[in-house]
């Protein structure tokens, strides 16, 4: 439009910015010339209604591809073009102009040739002597290079922020295997310097109950000798009277039960290092055929000082083919459910776990009779570093580094909670799991 007039527009007007005008030029020359080479579209509209626009500066053509005599004519056209999704917060603020004077906004401008450009536009009220509002004066800017710049950055910065979220998983998920592999290290350690004296107290004890099985015999064949003795009641009823004061008959079968619950107690020893060498497998980086029965097994002689104050353990064991996994891991992961069941119940309970498979897949599930997990906790649980416990009590990465483990097999685990009744976890992984190759 031409400057000469705001309230009207010439048809001639010149589509494209002036030519720069002589040094003898008017000043209205002048002023047309710098409106309509500046970066901005500069536009008056009145301030009611619709916003209808009364002017709007030549560069539009350039800008958006308008000519400004067609934005004028329409007195919709502003509304009309403002992308669909940025419109409400616009329209909805717009009279916010009158108290305060001044507006900016950031939103997209259908152009002419249908695409949507970033615009900042800046609103500013005039007011007539009286302070009556006047008009509208507006600023529009094309900021669409700026903000493709800002979703660039955007994306970027998420993208770094992924990055960022698998590198500190996957620090965690290496300080839970030097844990292991210290524990594994620790495990093997106490196997040598325990499994050294079991073994000869075991073979003792071996010894002993052969000697007692002797000594006992040799009692029995001197008592029977001298029954055979005729004539010799004194000495009968020595015998008799020192059977009696030793109690032979209660030390016969006490010293059986005594040797019998010693070598229990040896065996017991040797399983639970074999459960602590099985539980770290040391050294172990590859994948392999398990059982994973053995692994909950070897699981819960680790864990059974921590739940067996709290809960009875029920196993319902279906029938399980090998599965390749990494044991160590799963393991872990088992830990976790159980350590996490026996501290959800807080008096007594019970802790059942079941396993089956179908179609090629296994699955563990690990429920208890605690507490349960709040509705607003659910989706959560696997989040690292959260945790409902109190602070020292807990880190919040048992779950989530067992989610890790749990999909690194190509598997997936479940939870299903009802606050007051308890919490049931469901692992599923895939007997062959895709990318399981023994040996990486």
């Amino acid at each position: 439009m031409q400057f000469e007039e705001f309230e009207f527009f010439s048809s001639d007007a010149p589509a494209a910015p002036v030519a720069a005008p002589r040094e003898a030029a008017s000043p209205i020359v002048r002023l047309q010339y710098l409106v309509d080479n500046t970066p901005a579209i500069i536009y008056c509209t009145v301030p009611s209604g619709d916003f209808k626009m009364t002017f709007v500066s030549n560069n539009a053509l350039n800008v958006l591809g308008y000519r400004p005599e067609e934005m004028v004519a329409d007195p919709n056209f502003w509304f009309d073009h403002i992308h669909p999704d940025d419109a409400p917060s616009i329209f909805s603020s717009l009279a916010l102009v009158f108290s305060e004077g001044q507006r900016a906004y950031e939103y997209r401008f259908r152009a002419s040739d249908g695409t949507y450009l970033w615009m900042h536009d800046t609103l500013r009220l005039i007011r007539d002597e009286q302070g009556a509002p006047l008009e509208v004066i507006g600023s529009l800017t094309d900021i669409t290079s700026r903000k493709t710049m800002e979703e660039a950055l955007q994306a970027k910065g998420e993208e770094q922020q992924l990055l960022i979220g698998k590198l500190q998983e996957a620090h965690d998920q290496l300080l839970q295997s030097e844990k292991m592999a210290s524990i594994g290290q620790l495990a093997a350690g106490i196997a040598h310097e325990i499994n050294n004296p079991v073994g000869f107290v075991n073979s003792n004890m071996g010894s002993l109950q052969g000697y007692v099985t002797t000594l006992f015999g040799v009692i029995d064949q001197y008592e029977q000798s001298i029954a055979t003795l005729k004539g010799n009641s004194e000495m009968a009823a020595r015998v008799a009277q020192i059977r009696e004061s030793a109690d032979l008959a209660f030390l016969r079968d006490d010293v059986n039960d005594l040797v019998r619950e010693s070598m229990d107690g040896l065996k017991r020893v040797r399983d639970i290092v074999q459960s602590l060498k099985d539980f770290s497998h040391v050294g172990e980086t590859e994948w392999q055929i398990a059982d994973l029965h053995h692994g909950l097994d070897t699981t819960l002689n680790i864990v059974s000082n921590e739940i067996k104050y709290k809960a009875a353990v029920e196993k319902h064991y279906g029938v399980l083919p090998p599965v390749k996994c990494l044991a160590s891991q799963l393991n872990q992961v088992f830990m976790n459910l159980l350590v996490n069941a026996s501290h959800a119940i807080k008096d007594r309970g019970t802790i059942t776990i079941r396993t089956g498979c179908a179609n090629d897949w296994v699955w563990v599930e690990v429920a208890d009779t605690g507490g349960g997990i709040p509705p607003e906790n659910l989706n959560r649980i696997f989040e690292p570093f959260f945790t409902t416990k109190p602070v020292g009590s807990g880190t919040g990465l048992g779950l989530s580094l067992s989610y890790g483990i749990v999909t690194k097999h190509g598997g997936k685990i479940e939870v299903a909670s009802e606050v007051g009744k308890g919490t049931v976890f469901t692992i599923r992984l895939p007997v062959n799991p895709p990318g399981g190759q023994a040996g990486t």
